[in-house]
């Protein structure tokens, strides 16, 4: 009965390990990046001026529980415009930068496209957020009638 009860006993911890040995994958699965918010539609009438162009922006968020860096990481749209992080730029752990769509100086958390037309369109369309290697990161999509953002 002894021999019986430890051959059960072995059986459960075994199985409970590779439980706990499934998840630790999906874990470490998380993307370094996420798109966290999309701003697609600025506030008020289009006027393609700079400050209306750059309300228009995408909010990417740092997951990990370390800095990263976003060095040779793009975000694009659907018609292919493309934002490139050609350098290096460190993101602390659980911090967001955002990424405006008209002109302006790169400080601190902000980043400027340089574009004097509007990237995200209104009536729908999809951020991608690709790594180094070109793999997809993350993507956020939204269509008709939103509140003139999404968060993703």
């Amino acid at each position: 009965m002894r021999k019986r009860l430890l051959g059960i006993a072995s059986a459960i911890t075994i199985a409970l390990a590779g439980t706990f040995a499934a998840a630790a994958p999906a874990q470490a699965a998380t993307p370094p990046f996420m798109i966290t918010k999309v701003y697609y539609d600025s506030p008020g009438k289009d006027t393609r001026s700079n400050a209306s162009l750059n309300a228009e922006y995408v909010q990417l968020t740092n997951k990990r529980k370390t800095v990263q860096n976003l060095k040779g990481y793009y975000v694009r749209d659907k018609a292919g415009h493309v934002y490139s992080f050609t350098g290096d730029f460190k993101v602390a752990a659980g911090n967001s930068i955002v990424i405006h769509t008209g002109k302006g100086t790169n400080k601190g958390t902000h980043r400027y496209w340089g574009s004097a037309a509007y990237v995200w369109n209104n009536d729908g369309d999809t951020a991608y957020l690709r790594n180094p290697s070109g793999s997809l990161v993350d993507s956020c999509s939204w269509g008709k009638g939103g509140r003139g953002y999404t968060s993703c």
